[in-house]
């Protein structure tokens, strides 16, 4: 069987991953994204770094990866070099308004959250922009050393709804061409295309509908957005159960004495050990074909996490993958 990777062996190296002051993550619902953003601001934390951790889904939880309570849209420490916030549109207007219009932080916004729905129900772009706009300011902050972030990592929309969100300064400079919201959509712009700044990668799994979604995404994030591309993370990637030498010995075992030699040492019977063990290889098989499928068809570096057999989505899953994000990015072992 044809082995569709060996560790740290992609086409380029992955250590300037966490040299980035804004890194961003996308895939298709289900793929693992947010597991592997808070394993990179696990990873980057342990190496010393101050990290804001931002969920752009108001239903998301990442504060549950490191078995926190949930947080709101004020970065809360949720992990020892690690803050988290939740995006909420309307906070990010309240908190807009208040820099640039000097209005007050208390209260609801009101009527012009009304007006704002209204609008943004017709622009292209408004609401996102907010969340974007949020994103990049903070970024902004720490670069002028207002903000204590060493970098910021964004668990950002899944691949049906990540290109609007990244093309909402344009689209928003489409409609506004003069003015103060045409200069920050500008500076917004100029720092999501800087590869020294910004890097986006994409989260996958080795799954026909995955990679067929990751392949459009990329062909299209390189047409309609200027975003510094990084990686494609190819989640839950199968342990190779067998070399081309135990294949071999594998397919001339189901005899009698071999299957009752099976059966006495596993307790099991032995077909059901070999039925098993076909299965395992038949599913690398698969997902080595759709690996080498992305691989001939994105010109990015690939890289590859476990499938990891064990059932817990809290600290314990975040820092398994942390371990193995390292030892992608030559930081860990």
């Amino acid at each position: 069987m044809t082995t569709a990777h060996q560790p740290n062996q992609s086409s380029k190296s992955t250590s300037h991953w966490l040299d980035r002051r804004l890194v961003l993550f996308t895939g298709k619902g289900g793929v693992g994204k947010s597991t592997v953003a808070a394993a990179t601001a696990l990873l980057a934390a342990e190496q010393g770094k101050r990290v804001l951790l931002i969920d752009v889904d108001s239903t998301g939880n990442l504060a549950a990866l490191f078995e926190h309570p949930e947080v709101g849209f004020i970065p809360t420490e949720i992990y020892p070099g690690i803050s988290a916030m939740q995006m909420d549109t309307e906070d990010s207007l309240r908190e807009y308004l208040n820099l640039q219009l000097r209005l007050p932080l208390a209260g609801r916004v009101g009527p012009l959250a009304n007006a704002f729905d209204f609008i943004a129900s017709a622009a292209p772009g408004v609401k996102e922009i907010l969340t974007m706009g949020k994103i990049c300011w903070e970024v902004r902050e720490s670069l002028e050393k207002r903000a204590p972030w060493d970098i910021v990592i964004v668990d950002a929309a899944a691949t049906g709804h990540v290109i609007s969100q990244l093309d909402s300064p344009r689209a928003i400079r489409e409609l506004v061409k003069v003015g103060p919201v045409a200069n920050q959509t500008e500076w917004v712009i100029e720092m999501l295309a800087d590869p020294l700044i910004t890097e986006l990668h994409i989260v996958t799994t080795p799954e026909e509908m995955p990679v067929s979604e990751t392949i459009d995404l990329v062909k299209s994030l390189k047409t309609r957005v200027d975003v510094p591309l990084g990686n494609i993370i190819v989640n839950r990637v199968l342990p190779e159960p067998f070399n081309r030498a135990d294949a071999d010995i594998f397919s001339n075992l189901e005899t009698t004495n071999s299957l009752a030699a099976i059966e006495k040492t596993a307790g099991l019977g032995g077909k059901k050990v070999l039925a098993a063990a076909s299965l395992a290889v038949s599913l690398r098989r698969s997902q080595s074909k759709h690996i080498a499928y992305l691989r001939q068809s994105v010109d990015l570096p690939l890289v590859y996490l476990p499938y990891l057999f064990i059932r817990d989505h809290g600290l314990r899953v975040t820092r398994v993958v942390s371990e193995a994000l390292g030892y992608e990015m030559g930081t860990g072992g």
